[in-house]
């Protein structure tokens, strides 16, 4: 066998490796990338459901956070401060979620339901209120998405979700 056919198989056979490097970096970026975003997505779900864990385990912070949605006139000074630092946590949440959809670690069908249960928390009187007076806590991204959000004109929150809470009431669970 002369040189030069040695040199061109090696040519081939190392073009063969090369390819098959670049087929195996694209299986493994691809694989990554799915980790990624499960990862994402159950951080997101995550932080989410650690703010809401606590309305179904203390029916205190229940109560305060379903009249503070819909009536805050309803909650004492004290209760009133609860409401904000739960609408602090669960918007910090939000805010998150956002995150991870802006830069591609959410899949879109996953991030609609978040959008959906955006803006009707948004849209509630209570998170409303909080949300004009804090959102400078927020990134600027977050503010201008959440600002365009067309909001429902009635919301369905976890304040109101069943239909038979009244606006205003004491059905909404009491007063100061």
């Amino acid at each position: 066998m002369n040189w030069e056919a040695i040199n061109a198989t090696a040519q081939i056979v190392s073009s063969i490796a090369v390819v098959a490097s670049l087929w195996y970096l694209a299986v493994q970026v691809n694989r990554s990338t799915r980790i990624a975003k499960l990862t994402a997505h159950d951080a997101a779900a995550t932080a989410l459901r650690d703010v809401t864990k606590q309305f179904s385990e203390n029916v205190e912070i229940a109560r305060i956070w379903r009249v503070g949605l819909e009536n805050l006139d309803a909650l004492s000074a004290d209760d009133r401060a609860r409401f904000y630092h739960a609408a602090f946590q669960f918007l910090k949440a939000m805010e998150t979620i956002h995150f991870h959809y802006i830069y591609g670690l959410m899949d879109e069908q996953i991030w609609r339901g978040y959008w959906n249960l955006y803006r009707h928390y948004l849209a509630s009187p209570g998170l409303e209120y909080y949300w004009r007076r804090r959102h400078e806590l927020f990134s600027e991204r977050f503010r201008t998405f959440a600002d365009a959000l067309d909001r429902p004109r009635q919301p369905l929150t976890g304040g109101n979700l069943l239909g038979d809470e009244k606006e205003g009431s004491s059905a909404v669970g009491g007063s100061k």
